[in-house]
């Protein structure tokens, strides 16, 4: 057996190795103790001990360090097991089976980047900076370079064979990558695996070793991985990082499954008990195979800090998809031509020196002749919150001599506040065109131009909550818009049937685990209903009567937020006790009112759709789903149901037909047996596998997942799991794990 730890990071990389050596020996006795209960000779058993232990460390004191920790967990096993009897000599071996390295990128060469006139290409070191003399804020340090360096021939590490992967690789999101690893890295990283998404965390370029090792399994030759089992960020089940799964897990000829899965778990920070990060585990295997997938149900802080959390989870047993689901394939829907065009991100100034308060603003309007380009502004913050009133300078289409000629005082005040703070960034159009935003968002403007109003959510939210803004009103990043004003559209993206849909396609995200609404996976395959006119009339009034309500009682109750309101709407429909601050944002809100509408709009789209209104999540998503295949195969054929046809198609044009694709839901997965192992050891490991997987199940049940085998061999294997503590019986003759 070869047991790998792949990791770069030296402050876990010994931990690692200590706890699966632990884990491993606890099974070598769970195993041996079996056997001898069974009457089976251990001749030739092989014991585990470090030499079985394969890893890759980028620090090489680290390295060093690892190789002697984990023999000192070693022995230390051993003394604790065998009391003062003496180990085998020698008491240290070099098996030198943890070496210094790249984990994921090996080159031939490494040379600093020169430029076109000879000189090595610096960037900014990202950490070092002065204060600004007029404005007196932080800004990059200009003489605070580090070099770029050029890596040559980069190809994959190649690591040692292994049977099994474990791991706990560095967390660098892709935006991040360059900032944290130098252009020259992140680009040999990319020659190097060409096949990569460049939106890939670092994470995933593990992930992606690590499944090309198991699809490599062969369990006669003994080639490959059998298994791997990494812990990630919980982004792993975003689209970006989905895309690295997404090509294993749907091989025709050689899929790989993922066997366990927790999406979302706390990450706690020793020192304060709080939960940093979200982390996600996942382990897979070769071949067509149900897994076990743990939803977390509940979390609670622990009293003092070493407790950390406390966690409690759902479990399910299904096919896992690569959105670390089971049930319906959300992850199938496809991008619908009906919604193309409608849904953006946000506005990106990269400078806070875009946004003033309105106090700078109307001193920049005063001193200029003409009404300079300030518009006001808000972020998901303000939208469900309090609104912080800011307002934003915003230059789009202005060339940098108009705008100093017709805007002098807004050019200088942008030159003093947004120009130092671009000059430090790499990307050459941010630094020469330092005026304007970053990502200006044409699409969106052009979208909007129409438009009185439009429909907004905040991006990262505990609730999902849509409201109409003034067209005038410019959204942050984080703030996704849908470029309609159409009541009858609000009306179907603040029902349930929405949010069910975007809580199974979006991403969740923070400390506080909240959902993220992504427009290209929470609005764009999402398909609307077809409404008659008297749906529309019934979908139109709600929708106005719901952002009538709101706007009101805030404007009354100037302190009162969105969040404020459904988080005692969440409390009223779970029956708790409306009391103390809760009951004054009841009585503030009209929250009895706002839970009527709500309950009006479901039943209306619902209606819409010609569905109960009592459908459960998993219904709902079931149905969504298939309606998604149609009107994808529909769109195929030429008929588009456009949202906004005298915007997307206002010449009334006919689309051409396509092809319909492959677009096979994929609910429903067979399932491959394995062979009947043939040793005593390998079936127990074999049983024991597949009950963990199953959760629960009845020997007959365990046999039908082996090609050969009978329950009248398995019963008495699961029998003696239960007799070790590793199964439990129940009375009616099932095992659970």
């Amino acid at each position: 057996m070869r047991l790998p730890v792949f990791s770069s990071s030296s402050q876990c990389l010994s931990c690692d190795f200590v706890m699966v050596l632990e884990m491993m020996k606890r099974l070598e006795g769970e195993v041996t103790a079996l056997l001898e209960e069974l009457g089976e000779t251990q001749a030739g058993f092989i014991t585990v001990d470090p030499h079985q232990s394969l890893g890759i460390e980028l620090n090489p004191w680290a390295a060093n360090v690892a190789e002697l920790v984990l023999w000192i967990g070693y022995l230390q096993w051993h003394f604790r097991t065998h009391g003062q009897a003496a180990p085998s000599e020698p008491v240290l071996r070099d098996f030198k089976n943890i070496r210094n390295g790249d984990a994921v990128l090996e080159w031939s060469g490494r040379t600093p980047r020169i430029d076109a006139d000879g000189a090595p290409v610096t960037r900014w070191d990202g950490v070092t900076t002065i204060r600004h003399n007029v404005t007196g804020e932080e800004v990059p340090d200009p003489a605070a370079r580090i070099g770029v360096y050029d890596y040559a021939e980069p190809k994959p590490t190649k690591c040692s064979e292994a049977e099994f992967i474990v791991g706990n690789p560095p967390f660098i999101g892709a935006s991040r990558l360059r900032d944290s690893l130098g252009d020259g890295y992140v680009e040999a990283l990319w020659e190097a695996y060409p096949k990569m998404p460049q939106s890939a965390d670092l994470v995933m370029f593990w992930w992606e070793k690590a499944a090309i090792a198991a699809r490599g399994w062969n369990a006669k030759t003994g080639k490959g991985a059998r298994r791997f089992g990494l812990i990630t960020t919980n982004s792993l089940r975003q689209t970006f990082n989905r895309r690295v799964l997404e090509p294993h897990l749907n091989d025709p000829k050689k899929p790989l499954s993922l066997l366990f899965a927790i999406p979302d778990h706390p990450w706690v920070d020793n020192n304060t008990g709080d939960a940093k990060v979200r982390i996600g585990i996942t382990v897979a295997a070769v071949g067509n195979r149900a897994g076990r997938l743990l939803t977390l149900s509940s979390e609670k802080k622990g009293e003092s800090e070493v407790d950390g959390r406390t966690v409690t989870f759902d479990h399910s047993i299904g096919k896992l998809f690569a959105n670390l689901q089971i049930g319906a394939d959300v992850a199938s829907t496809k991008p619908l031509q009906a919604n193309e065009g409608l849904a953006h991100k946000g506005v990106m100034p990269y400078g806070m020196g875009f946004v003033v308060s309105q106090l700078e603003a109307s001193e920049l309007i005063a001193f200029e002749k003409k009404s300079p380009p300030i518009f006001p502004y808000v972020n998901g913050r303000d939208v469900n919150g309090l609104s912080r009133g800011l307002m934003i300078i915003d230059c789009f289409g202005m060339q940098e001599a108009r705008l100093r000629q017709d805007y002098p005082n807004v050019f200088q005040f942008l030159y003093d506040r947004v120009k130092p703070e671009r000059d430090a960034k790499r990307e050459k159009v941010l630094r020469e065109s330092w005026w304007t935003f970053g990502r200006a968002r044409p699409e969106m403007r052009k979208a909007l131009h129409d438009l009185k109003r439009y429909i907004a959510t905040t991006e990262t939210a505990k609730h999902r909550i849509f409201v109409m803004m003034d067209k005038e009103t410019l959204p942050d990043q984080k703030v996704r818009v849908v470029a309609s004003g159409d009541a009858r559209h609000f009306s179907v993206l603040a029902s349930r049937i929405h949010e069910v849909f975007s809580l199974a396609r979006g991403n969740w995200q923070g400390a506080g685990n909240d959902p993220v609404y992504i427009h290209s996976i929470c609005f764009n395959p999402f398909p609307f209903p077809t409404l008659t006119d008297d749906q529309t009339s019934t979908l139109r009034t709600l929708g106005e009567d719901l952002d009538t309500h709101r706007k009101r009682q805030q404007a009354a109750h100037p302190k009162l937020t969105l969040t404020q309101m459904y988080n005692v709407l969440e409390k009223l429909r779970a029956g708790d006790t409306i009391e103390g601050k809760d009951k004054d944002i009841y009585d503030q809100g009209l929250i009895g009112i706002l839970r009527d509408l709500h309950d009006q709009i479901d039943a209306a789209v619902a209606d819409a759709y010609g569905w109960p209104a009592d459908l459960s999540d998993e219904e709902i998503l079931l149905r969504l789903v298939a309606l998604n295949k149609e009107r994808a195969e529909e769109e195929a054929r030429g008929h588009i149901r456009w949202l906004r046809p005298d915007y997307q198609n206002p010449t009334g044009q006919q689309v051409a037909k396509g092809k319909t694709g492959d677009m096979e839901l994929g609910m429903v997965a067979k399932i491959e047996k394995a062979p009947w192992p043939k040793t005593m050891p390998e079936q127990i490991a074999a049983v024991r596998e597949a009950l963990t997987e199953m959760g629960e199940a009845t020997p007959e049940q365990i046999a039908r997942r082996f090609v050969r085998a009978r329950a009248g061999t398995v019963e008495p294997l699961m029998e003696s799991l239960a007799a070790l503590g590793q199964a439990e019986k129940g009375g009616d003759g099932r095992f659970a794990a």
